[in-house]
């Protein structure tokens, strides 16, 4: 059966999660945890949780899945070790390198890709499956007959419920330049959930252009099922236990077809099936940002108060948003009974006519956090004279060593024994007790004390760590830095251009007319079907070699028997990735100070020193594929709400793909490593870029 997978950003949600009947749960360390703002778990409360997960036999994956940087890494390995002698049944990692250095040292631990590492193809599903991981967390982006593809070659885990990140996975700079809060290292402010307008006919009004609606695949599930995916995995280690629990509830009992519960504890945009099927009609969220909760009913504003119709009963702890033409316009609480509905108490002024919205229905909540999962023992007691007290749970056999003595007087009865192991001291035990016994006496402390070690010790046995430990003193490799004084420069246009390496960027899969003296290039966006790379094969073999923003480039090169060059999207941030790269030449993550990546300068390898900085890729039409108006321009523009503009550049491959550019281009910068200049937007005879402004902040 395929695996329900769940958040838990809390030890609440956590409960929640195994309460609602999840298979298995995911959460984050106190470090290295690409949701640093959640609660997350220290390591006394992991262990807690995780004996309590494998007790009803839920399994725990934890995630260290941001990158890392050299002077961290000594840090991220005991950070694996505690997770994983700690109990994790797997380790999610983003960083593909530090997981196949981690996997030749422990060839035991399971690991798991995470979908920060961007795999959509199977050139990405070969490569994680040679360098020893066992399941890949595919890209959101991914498409379905990709996703059965990849399942005949790997584990696949595919998010099917929760928030859509605007960004292909992994490839999203835009927090990290806005405000130094970068979404790789677990600190992203959400920039794409902020108005902004765009300069196309329909689209000039400020709106969330970027903002997604939330993702429900609901009973398309069937494809996914039918594609081969082993586990479903629910997005939300931000989100209160009741979304997990409704969430749980929901994929398990999948033909019910009743959103209501999802609806009310968190529905953002109404819904979309995601990318997978292809950009929907509610993918983009652009009216509401934030909850919107389920529709209950019309507002009539009457005597001076403000009532919603219909027939819908709340109560006194629940919450309502109030839209007109699908805009937020107020919100408010329960505030009594009417007549024809119930009143909502508010300071905003509204109309009638307005739509209702519940954001917090409180019976809902209560009932969803109040099931209770308990695990059922048979309990076989004996209790005989001259004998040691005995108990056998589920098979297993316990016994106190102390021969018990007969009554003198009154011997304990059936009835006191059962009583006293209906106790179940905080343990998740459900006991059904069967009592033999010929008439002994026992002191209540005595009887109390056996039934603690009794319980005690069967919890044990059935939520035991049973990994084999790794060791966190791991000897990591150093690296001398040295100057590289080579020069790459990638362009849409490599005429006139000077430089050792030159990176032609392409508008469209054609093969293009790439006259340039030196090396040359072709550039590879991070997001590509098979389907595609197939064309790319084709146009790649008028090159002398790849730049690819992908982990798969490693296998598109191989298969084109070509030199790599692993470009920024590798995001590679310490001296031991750096190292297992195999690309001839490679580009240190653009996150990176210039200090940090002085430290990594070696032959053949880069930094990004001036030009355009690419801070997102959007596997999506911004547009809502409204192509009839479209009028193809290549480039746009998208206007923030300080009036910050960063260039929106389109480009073709099946589909028209697009990607944001920060709105201040990168100052040259000196640094041991070898220059990278992105020029795609502009250029001029003398290697000059626009822009002398690093970034805004938010």
């Amino acid at each position: 059966m395929t695996e329900i997978l769940a958040p838990a950003g809390s030890i609440d949600s956590a409960i929640a999660a195994i309460n609602a009947g999840a298979d298995a749960i995911y959460l984050g360390l106190e470090s290295f945890s690409a949701r640093s703002s959640a609660e997350n778990f220290d390591n006394d409360n992991f262990i807690k949780i995780c004996k309590h997960a494998h007790a009803f036999g839920v399994k725990v994956y934890a995630a260290l899945n941001t990158v890392v940087k050299d002077g961290e890494l000594q840090n991220f390995f005991e950070a694996a070790a505690r997770a994983w002698n700690g109990g994790a049944d797997a380790l999610i990692v983003q960083d593909l390198f530090l997981g196949k250095f981690l996997k030749e040292k422990f060839p035991y631990i399971t690991l798991h890709l995470s979908t920060q590492a961007g795999t959509c193809n199977t050139y990405g599903a070969n490569l994680a499956r040679e360098y020893g991981f066992d399941r890949v967390i595919l890209a959101r982006e991914t498409k379905l007959a990709d996703i059965a593809a990849i399942t005949k070659i790997i584990e696949t885990e595919v998010f099917v419920q929760g928030a859509l990140c605007t960004c292909f996975s992994g490839q999203c700079y835009m927090s990290s330049f806005a405000g130094g809060n970068s979404g790789n290292r677990g600190k992203c402010k959400q920039p794409c959930r902020k108005q902004y307008t765009l300069d196309r006919n329909g689209f000039e009004e400020r709106a969330y252009r970027l903002s997604l609606s939330d993702l429900c695949v609901g009973e398309k599930i069937e494809d996914l099922l039918a594609a081969g995916v082993t586990s479903f995995k629910i997005e939300g280690r931000m989100r209160r236990p009741e979304y997990v629990a409704a969430a749980v509830k929901f994929y398990k009992n999948i033909n019910d077809k009743n959103l209501s519960d999802l609806k009310r504890t968190y529905n953002r945009g109404n819904y979309t099936s995601g990318l997978a099927f292809g950009q929907d009609k509610s993918f983009i969220s652009s009216a509401v940002q934030g909850h919107i909760g389920e529709y209950v009913g019309v507002l009539k504003v009457e005597n001076a108060k403000y009532i919603c119709l219909g027939k819908n009963k709340f109560d006194k702890g629940c919450g309502f948003k109030v839209l007109r033409g699908g805009k937020e316009v107020g919100g408010g609480v329960y505030g009594g009974e009417a007549k024809s509905g119930f009143i909502i108490s508010t300071r905003d002024r509204l109309k009638n006519g307005d739509k209702v919205f519940v954001t917090t229905d409180a019976a809902l909540n209560g009932r969803l956090l109040s099931v209770k999962k308990s695990i059922g023992v048979k309990i076989n007691i004996k209790l005989l004279a001259s004998k040691p007290a005995f108990a056998k749970i589920n098979g297993l056999e316990y016994s106190d060593g102390q021969p018990l003595e007969a009554a003198h007087s009154r011997p304990l009865t059936k009835e006191e024994i059962i009583r006293c192991f209906q106790k179940v001291d905080g343990y998740p035990f459900e006991p059904e007790c069967e009592v033999e016994t010929d008439g002994v006496f026992v002191a209540a402390s005595v009887l109390n004390a056996f039934r603690r070690k009794v319980y005690a010790e069967y919890y044990d046995e059935i939520s035991k760590n049973t990994n084999k430990p790794i060791s966190p003193e791991i000897a990591l490799p150093t690296i001398k830095s040295s100057k590289n004084k080579k020069t790459a420069v990638i362009s849409t246009d490599l005429k006139n251009i000077k430089a050792d390496v030159g990176i032609l960027k392409l508008n469209n899969l054609e093969s293009p007319n790439a006259n340039f003296s030196g090396e040359k290039f072709l550039y590879i966006p991070p997001y590509l079907t098979d389907a595609e790379t197939q064309k790319i094969l084709k146009i790649a073999e008028g090159f002398d070699g790849i730049y690819c923003d992908g982990y798969f480039g490693i296998k598109l090169a191989e298969k084109l028997n070509k030199p790599l060059f692993a470009g920024t999207g590798f995001n590679l941030t310490n001296a031991l990735s750096l190292n297992g790269c195999p690309a001839k030449y490679k580009c240190v993550s653009k996150e990176l100070t210039v200090k940090e990546a002085d430290l990594l300068a070696g032959e053949n390898v880069f930094y990004l020193s001036s030009g355009n900085i690419k801070v997102m890729d959007l596997i999506y039409c911004p547009f809502e594929k409204k192509c009839a108006s479209c009028d193809k321009r290549r480039e746009y523009t998208l206007t923030d709400e300080a009036g910050r503009k960063f260039p929106l550049r389109r480009y073709e491959t099946s589909e028209c793909r697009f990607e944001v550019y920060n709105c201040g281009g990168l100052v040259p910068t000196e640094c041991k490593a070898g220059k990278l200049a992105d020029r795609t937007l502009e250029k001029d005879d003398n290697n000059l870029t626009r822009g002398h402004t690093v970034t805004g902040v938010y």
